[in-house]
């Protein structure tokens, strides 16, 4: 699909099956990624070598996923001018509420876009509307993409008045 625009990095491997979700997005909108496991704390040097590098390897957007601490997405954005959006992971006994607070309270000057709990998904959406904003082929995509929920939306509401409420659950 070509060279990567959009960096997919999580803290563990145990984030794949939810930073899956970002790649698959951007898969469908046709804009190349590339995934890496790098840890703010276990492998800090290494974090911030890919955050510097990132705009020199042609990337215009990062997506970060972590649990717990969630440092992982701002140590990235403190790192790199380019947009960071960070994903807090569902994990331990706080259930991801400790990796959203970590990752939407970063500090004046270096800021992390934040999405949903486990919301990879909107996060893939939301690089590729970053790379949109300057790429016209992008946005006609992304413009498509979102036609295609609204006309899901009307498929639902058709079937729905057709069967009744009762039968729609039931189906």
């Amino acid at each position: 699909m070509g060279k990567p625009l959009v960096g997919i990095v999580m803290g563990s491997d145990s984030d794949l099956p939810v930073m899956k979700d970002a790649a698959d997005i951007l898969e469908d909108l046709g804009i190349a990624w590339e995934m890496v496991i790098s840890s703010a704390h276990r492998a800090p040097e290494k974090t911030a070598g890919y955050a510097k590098d990132a705009a020199g390897r042609g990337l215009k957007a990062i997506i970060a996923g972590a649990g717990g601490a969630a440092h992982l997405p701002g140590v990235i954005a403190s790192f790199t001018a380019l947009p960071v959006i960070g994903v807090p992971i569902r994990s331990g006994a706080l259930d991801g509420v400790d990796a959203l607070y970590a990752i939407v309270q970063m500090p004046a000057g270096i800021p992390v876009a934040t999405v949903s709990i486990n919301g990879a998904k909107n996060a893939g959406i939301l690089a590729a509307q970053i790379i949109g904003a300057g790429d016209h082929s992008v946005r006609s995509r992304i413009e498509k993409y979102k036609d295609s929920l609204a006309a899901g939306v009307e498929e639902k509401d058709a079937r729905l008045r057709t069967l009744g409420a009762e039968k729609y659950l039931g189906s």
